[in-house]
């Protein structure tokens, strides 16, 4: 598994600034170029995570906790648009932002964090798409659940495409999932004075308290707030003051209609639970297989194939961008990268193990207790998340001119403080129980664990008043004058040129010379790669081994008649390897070599040549497309 550290401080730096927002449009043309990132987002606010809540508060309580949903979304609204300037004005990712500010070993606990976030919103995913293609196939819920790992291929497939292609397969996935239920919402037929009765603050008992919290502490997601602030980035925009105003307008258009798709969508849920199961006398709902065994004598045999559809595509778009989430954690905190698809299966593997022993040892009857479970432990982040990122778009010093107003301010730290609070009623609910058993090490691991996240959120919030760290200045305000120091030019004497002898050689050696000088000395090397030279290396004395030779001795005549200084080397076996190996021998300090842009699966069939080769190296690699 190849890891490198990236020099590259642009987040998701393969999208970053691919959609160009600064070329001339007007009217409706304009904002669509902004509209995108949000709708990424907005998946995280509907996904199987958040069905059982709305689930159980409509069967339980009608209509009445809609006023929490839209509670929820406000809040939603607010964080969400902190996320995006935070990457818009700053130009960096939370993750970014958290690795210049905080110290080493407390962001390595921040990282640590997130990833669980992540491998626990992955779970939940698991778990509802394999729900759903239960419900709508039959198949055994651990076959649902092996299924998933075939998604990795589909990311691949649409990072390939690029930004605005996978916008629009996540867009295409919301809108299935809104049309779903609109449709069952109609089949339902709620009544519309009932419906708006909900939006009327109350909290009939205590179960009721206990749901609303529940659907606030699964609607803002932690790992939401790093990717909006990344994927914002994906827009190149006018780095002037009139510029970034411009973005932070369309940007908030994005989100607020994104959000509130979303909230139609729990609103939906919810709705459809009160008409059907709450009217009906089954406020006993509260599982998803519950409600779509209940649909067909209600609503008919349309409903529950509709429920399943949106389920699994409520499941597939929250994973692509529970993925993206991760890579962002990953290179904005460690500065590393690896490759998205084998990043994708490790962490879908990590969020397939407990599905599958639980499902093996416990049966199926457990799973909406792992599905419950991963709430809880995403609630344990949302802090440490929330908490930085109002600290960051507070700061005037770094955000200039767009630093947030005391209104906002108060706000988010409103917001933040509710937040908490529920998430951290809801775990005190859910380890209460333990402290009336006999499990002494258990109290004293959760005790420990309590004293240890609350000390951190504790620092987190008091560092920057505490801490002499001085921010450094990552706002591109106005250009200024700033003097390059004096450019030292390189002078390349031993350049390497890779050939794979093909018609693309003369191409690669006159780009090759053209780095270099009179003084230049140049090594022509190729690596055999029959399966005699795989065998025996240098011994290998096969039909193509010998012909490669004599190519090789055909171009180093050719090029010393032309003046030039040349010698040859010849490879065998591993061509990563070898090319690495004579490059270093022949201690030159250029390495030229062809791309043949190969994409998506066939990097996988043919190999990653030039990136491997790249990481090996500590020389200037010059890649000549072909």
């Amino acid at each position: 598994m190849k890891i490198r550290h990236i020099s590259n401080e642009h987040s998701l730096g393969e999208v970053h600034g691919t959609v160009d927002t600064t070329v001339p449009r007007k009217g409706w043309r304009k904002i669509f170029s902004f509209l995108g990132p949000a709708y990424l987002v907005s998946v995280g606010y509907m996904d199987p995570g958040n069905w059982a809540t709305d689930l159980a508060g409509g069967s339980k309580y009608g209509y009445t906790l809609i006023w929490v949903l839209l509670m929820s979304n406000l809040m939603a609204l607010l964080l969400q648009g902190l996320s995006a300037r935070l990457g818009i004005v700053r130009g960096r990712d939370l993750a970014q932002a958290n690795r210049e500010t905080y110290p080493k070993y407390v962001n390595f606990i921040l990282y640590l964090l997130a990833e669980v976030a992540i491998a626990a919103c992955d779970l939940a995913e698991v778990l509802g798409m394999a729900i759903g293609i239960q419900l709508l196939t039959g198949l055994p819920l651990i076959w649902g659940v092996s299924f998933t790992v075939l998604d990795t291929f589909l990311l691949l497939y649409l990072q390939k495409l690029g930004m605005r292609k996978m916008e629009a397969f996540i867009i295409a996935l919301v809108a299935i999932i809104a049309l779903a239920f609109l449709v069952q919402v109609v089949q339902a037929g709620p009544v519309a004075k009932d419906v708006i009765k909900g939006f009327i603050p109350s909290i009939p008992d205590k179960e009721a308290l206990f749901i609303a919290i529940g659907i606030i502490g699964a609607t803002v997601m932690p790992h939401n707030l790093y990717l909006h602030s990344a994927l914002v980035q994906s827009r190149k925009i006018d780095r002037s003051d009139a510029g970034i105003k411009q973005a932070l307008k369309f940007n908030r258009i994005d989100t607020t209609i994104a959000l509130n798709i979303a909230f139609f969508v729990n609103a939906g849920i919810l709705i459809l639970a009160a008409s059907v199961f709450f009217t009906s006398g089954n406020s006993h709902v509260a599982e998803i297989k519950d409600a779509h065994q209940l649909l067909p004598k209600f609503l008919g045999n349309t409903a529950p194939v509709l429920f399943a559809v949106a389920l699994i595509a409520a499941g597939q778009s929250s994973t692509v961008t529970g993925t993206l989430a991760g890579q962002i954690i990953m290179e904005g905190y460690l500065s590393l990268r690896i490759n998205p698809w084998l990043r994708r299966l490790i962490t879908r593997l990590i969020a397939i193990t407990p599905a599958m022993i639980v499902i093996l040892i416990y049966g199926e009857k457990e799973v909406t207790a792992l599905l419950l479970m991963s709430q809880v432990v995403l609630s344990m982040q949302l802090g440490f998340a929330i908490i930085p990122l109002i600290h960051f778009v507070s700061d005037k010093q770094t955000m200039g001119n767009f630093v947030i107003k005391p209104v906002t301010q108060i706000a988010a730290w409103v917001i933040a403080t509710v937040l908490v609070f529920l998430n951290i009623k809801m775990l005190a609910d859910q380890a209460l129980p333990v402290f009336s058993t006999d499990a002494t090490f258990t109290k004293i691991t959760l005790v420990a664990a309590a004293l240890f996240f609350g000390a951190l959120l504790i620092y987190i919030v008091a560092f920057p008043y505490i801490s002499k760290h001085q921010h450094k200045k990552s706002i591109e305000m106005h250009s200024e004058n700033v003097l390059l120091p004096e450019l030292t030019i390189p002078l390349y004497r031993n350049i390497a040129i890779a050939l794979d002898f093909s018609e693309s050689d003369s191409k690669i050696l006159s780009s090759a010379i053209g780095q270099g000088n009179a003084d230049t000395s140049y090594i022509i090397l190729h690596i055999v790669e029959s399966a005699s030279a795989k065998l025996h290396g240098h011994e290998s004395d096969d039909y193509e081994t010998r012909k490669d030779k004599e190519r090789l001795e055909i171009y180093l005549m050719q090029l010393r008649r032309k003046g030039y200084k040349v010698k040859g080397k010849i490879g065998f076996r591993n061509r990563v390897k070898e090319i690495v190996r004579i490059v270093k021998e022949s201690e030159a300090d250029m390495l030229v070599i062809g791309a043949h842009g190969h994409t998506g699966v066939k990097d996988l069939i043919y190999g990653e040549t030039v990136n491997a080769v790249r990481h090996e190296l500590k020389v200037p690699v010059l890649v000549v497309t072909l």
